[in-house]
């Protein structure tokens, strides 16, 4: 692709050809100028960088780039073939017509330097048989002809594939007779020994909840910075970055990959203001930007909140196609092959991303090897004074994001994913198919699923602003449901446990037992273990520090108990304190006696959960966000730790 390069003179040479004729089209002379500049400073070329600066209407340029080529604009009336494959066509540009009168044989959409080859041979294509056509209405038309193959392909492309990757099947029927064997032959050696099966199972879970907790812990004694140090210069958008681990690293804006966001929206007008805003506010080159809002088909009400909005040409619109399953990641999946850039992220619609994070992204990308295809930045819950459960959710979050998740990550194990601000090499996250549309929790899902291909998750110390829940009841849908796809994940990948544990090393597996099947376990045997391990403390504080045994394994059930409970309770703990002391305020260190209080919700959850894995396995529970009135208006600033609100950056 042709690229202009700056030289001290440019502003004397003329306009480039494939931008100079605007100039009779209602675009001044000096936007054009400023397009030059832009295209010599990003790297692009100067259509592309007039666009990504909106000094023309996507829709204008290409019918006047019609009227200056003789190129015929692509009649409203005439249809595009269905059978093509569909995101090739898209992101190339080029589709083939239905048969029509007016024997027009295909449609593009050039981009690029394809506009400057278009300029010159515009006449010939004419009588060819091309029709000219905007990229967003190629892609609106191939989307709608092509409506039942995309719905198809988003929710059953990983299926399909390979069943045993996927939540759509459910439980197998070996895993169903496992489970029922172990528990009816439990339940038979109860009758003969009841204290002695107790104790056994007591054991075997123990053993589950002593690794979670060795691992958290030693997640605790990794120095992970909150965000990295910046030494910034702004000449002709030079940013160097300066870390704690790796030095100065220069990134021109012309260097800069294309860099693919793609943002959910189901349900979120209260949001798309805010989140349209965060996007215009990020710190990348707009004619490097592919940003995919995907909306649902029968949201009317969304559709309309972005209707009525006016949208940066680099802002595209995507309409998902009904279909089952209704859920995030199939969203995800419709997008995902239309996606352009080398890189791609994922944001929800209340997320407010540090400015700096692609950029952040892309260094830290090019500095890590092939091996490591995804990066978790970390989620801030900025609306913590909003009571109590908001104040103990955002402690949560600091114990996961900026302690275990950055520990996991450095011992090389494998790390749930947080449902957004996670950045992927495409062409990884296509190879192994997405997201798996049938788990209702796909982030955890994806992060086993790239342990188990080989491929590494590192972490990015960027902040994302995100909202929680306020009410309990939200609260409590929304954990509800996410507990319920941690059991997908635990049903997903131990149908074959020992081709996955080959796969993943001793290490990993331990990773992914503690990480999935430990959280699951720990959550729904909480209330449990709380109440043996205060009966024998309280009959130690009764018996003046000695417990009465019969035998030296209740003496060793008392003590494995105790063990569990001590040190569970610090690794409850610890994470919390040490996020707090990283992340800040200390005010919220007054909250953290309450956590082990909280997680009898979290128990509470699972056992919904549970039900709901049984009775509406697929059923996405709709958190609704824009309710707190603290983050309105909020805008990220360079630092993860300000959390005031700001006007939005100028262009």
């Amino acid at each position: 692709m042709l690229r202009y390069r700056w030289s001290p003179q440019g502003d004397d040479e003329p306009l480039p050809p494939e931008i100079a004729f605007l100039a009779a089209h209602g675009v001044t002379v000096p936007q054009l100028i400023k397009a030059k500049r832009y295209a010599l400073l990003w790297g692009v070329t100067p259509s592309e960088s007039l666009l990504a600066l909106g000094f023309i209407d996507e829709d204008a340029f290409y019918r006047a780039l019609a009227a200056e080529t003789g190129v015929p604009l692509l009649p409203a009336d005439i249809a595009v073939c269905p059978h093509a494959p569909y995101d090739l066509g898209i992101r190339s540009g080029i589709v083939a017509l239905q048969p029509n009168r007016r024997r027009l044989a295909f449609a593009i959409a050039p981009r690029g330097s394809a506009v400057q080859e278009l300029l010159l041979r515009g006449p010939k294509l004419a009588r060819q048989g091309v029709a000219l056509i905007a990229p967003r209405r190629l892609a609106e038309r191939v989307m709608a002809a092509s409506a039942a193959r995309i719905a198809r392909r988003a929710a059953h492309e990983l299926p399909d594939e390979d069943p045993a990757l996927s939540a759509r099947d459910g439980a197998t029927k070996a895993q169903i007779v496992s489970v029922a064997t172990a528990v009816g032959a439990a339940s038979f050696l109860a009758t003969l020994a009841p204290l002695q099966v107790q104790q056994v199972i007591v054991g075997l879970i123990s053993l589950v909840f002593l690794a979670m907790i060795t691992v958290r812990l030693a997640c605790c004694l990794e120095r992970v910075p909150v965000r990295p140090r910046r030494k910034v210069s702004r000449a002709w958008g030079q940013e160097w970055h300066r870390d704690d681990h790796h030095g100065d690293q220069p990134h021109s804006d012309e260097h800069l990959p294309a860099y693919t966001i793609i943002v959910p929206l189901f349900r979120e007008t209260r949001v798309l203001g805010q989140i349209v805003g965060a996007l215009q506010n990020l710190d990348y080159p707009a004619a490097k930007l592919d940003i995919k809002l995907v909306l649902e088909e029968d949201d009317e009400p969304m559709r309309a909140a972005v209707r009525s909005m006016e949208m940066p040409n680099f802002i595209e619109v995507i309409i998902a196609p009904s279909g089952q399953p209704r859920t995030k990641p199939r969203a995800l999946n419709v997008a995902l092959p239309l996606a352009r850039g080398e890189f791609v992220v994922v944001y929800d619609a209340e997320d407010v991303p540090d400015r700096d994070q692609l950029r952040l992204a892309v260094a830290t990308f090019a500095r890590m090897p092939r091996s490591v295809a995804c990066l978790q930045a970390r989620l801030v819950i900025d609306n913590f004074r909003d009571g109590l459960l908001a104040s103990l959710f955002a402690i949560e979050y600091m114990a996961l994001f900026d302690v275990i998740n950055p520990g996991l990550a450095s011992y090389g194990l494998p790390v749930p994913l947080g449902g957004t601000s996670n950045h992927f090499r495409t062409e990884v996250l296509r190879d192994i198919k997405g997201w798996d549309a049938w788990n209702v929790t796909e982030d955890a899902d994806l992060g086993v699923r790239l342990a188990c291909r080989g491929y590494d998750v590192a972490d990015l110390p960027s902040a994302t602003l995100e909202e929680a829940p306020m009410h309990l009841g939200a609260w409590m849908r929304q954990r509800t449901r996410w507990m319920k796809g941690w059991m997908q994940v635990c049903i997903t990948h131990s149908r074959a446990p020992l081709n996955t544990a080959r796969t993943l090393g001793g290490a990993g597996s331990l990773g992914v037992v503690t990480m999935a099947f430990g959280t699951v376990a720990t959550a729904l045997a909480y209330p449990l273990f709380a109440t043996l391990a205060l009966i024998i403390a309280a009959r130690l504080v009764l018996n003046g520090g000695n417990i009465a045994v019969s035998s030296i394994a209740d003496a060793g059930f008392a003590a494995l108990a105790l063990v569990v409970f001590t040190a569970g309770f610090v690794s409850m703990l610890l994470p919390p304190i040490i996020g707090i002391a990283r992340r800040g305020p200390w005010r919220l260190m007054l909250y953290v006696p309450l956590l082990p209080f909280y997680y009898v919700l979290v128990s509470v959850a699972s056992w919904r959960g549970l039900v709901g894995l049984v009775t509406s396995p697929f059923n996405w529970n709709k958190t609704e966000h824009g309710l707190s009135a603290r983050r309105h208006g909020l805008q990220i600033t360079g630092s993860s730790k300000d959390l005031s609100p700001r006007r939005p950056a100028r262009a």
